[in-house]
């Protein structure tokens, strides 16, 4: 099968191009990415001479570009990770969001139907559903709440696909995992943050009081169930992709403090973001009647991530000095 995945370069995109060229042998993929700050080539470092991967550095944004390639390659499936996900970044500086969630998809889309691709799958997020706290985990057909400029411009994201299903039947299906985590994690994101500055003996920032409750889901299991729904999903569809594993951020911070050896006096509460959500949660009966379901168990997950960024300080040292994970931000307490 041939594979054109956008946004490849970034955390969840690089660990399914990882699986899928292991896995498959006769699979080709073309790496479409930007290459901003959270999409690098060193995290395909392991595949850049394996001989079914070729990268492309080009903006989804591009239409000329995108077109060209998308003419040349061929692809049977446009796997879409490429998007603007860092919540905090979309709250001071949105505009970044709305153009590469919403017009970026919008261009994946109008492509794919001009050349004919039959298959689109689109990368979504849990939190189009909003604050489930106090109320039923979100099945696929739940309304959208989006609580910040990110979750907007991923429910527009979503809102297009269907949309084109609907009016063009362009061959497309949405994916809506939970929180991912694992090897090739930007810093910036919770569960990297934490173990860098522990490892350092530096402050760990709770927003509030940690109580917010996210749904955890190994990185290597999201790439199993995406490549599940590529394969048996139906066109037209959404698939919710839970961990059910909801955790609370301070039980989060807590157990990989532990993990590591390290005092919880570590902890330093901080005042809240601005409509920080209080809870995802997703059925996934769609998702479980394909025939998948989570294989890493939760302190298990924790301990390979813990031991990938110990013994990986070449690929997170560079980063250091991103302000939005620099270890010497003066956080405000709370």
């Amino acid at each position: 099968m041939r594979f054109l995945v956008t946004g490849g370069a970034g955390f969840m995109g690089s660990n399914f191009v990882r699986y899928i060229l292991t896995k498959y042998n006769d699979s080709m993929i073309i790496v479409y990415d930007k290459l901003t700050y959270a999409g690098r080539l060193e995290n395909l470092h392991d595949m850049k001479n394996n001989p079914g991967l070729k990268f492309v550095k080009a903006d989804i944004c591009d239409e000329e570009k995108l077109m060209k390639v998308v003419k040349e390659f061929q692809p049977d499936v446009i796997v879409n990770f490429a998007a603007e996900t860092h919540v905090d970044r979309s709250i001071n500086e949105p505009a970044p969001f709305l153009k590469t969630n919403v017009y970026g998809v919008f261009n994946i889309l109008e492509t794919a139907r001009r050349l004919e691709v039959p298959l689109v799958v689109h990368i979504s997020t849990d939190e189009v559903y909003g604050d489930l706290w106090g109320k039923e985990p979100a099945d696929e057909e739940a309304p959208f709440k989006p609580s910040s400029p990110y979750s907007a411009s991923k429910a527009s994201g979503d809102l297009l696909c269907q949309a084109y299903w609907r009016t063009y039947r362009l061959p497309v299906i949405i994916v809506r995992p939970s929180n991912n985590y694992g090897p090739y994690q930007y810093p910036e994101k919770f569960i990297p943050k934490i173990i860098i500055r522990a490892l350092h003996d530096k402050p760990i920032p709770i927003y509030g009081r940690g109580e917010q409750v996210r749904d955890w889901l190994y990185v290597e299991d999201f790439a199993e169930a995406l490549d599940i729904v590529i394969n048996k999903g139906s066109k037209g569809e959404a698939y919710n992709m839970p961990g059910f594993n909801e955790r609370k951020n301070l039980e989060v911070v807590e157990t990989i403090l532990k993990l590591m050896g390290k005092p919880l006096t570590l902890i330093k509460h901080v005042e809240d973001r601005p409509g920080h959500d209080r809870k995802y949660a997703m059925k996934g009966d769609k998702i479980l009647a394909l025939g998948w379901k989570p294989k890493t168990p939760w302190i298990k997950g924790l301990e390979k991530t813990i031991k990938w960024y110990i013994e990986n300080e070449w690929w997170w040292k560079p980063l250091l000095s991103d302000d939005y994970f620099r270890l010497d931000t003066p956080w405000k307490k709370r």
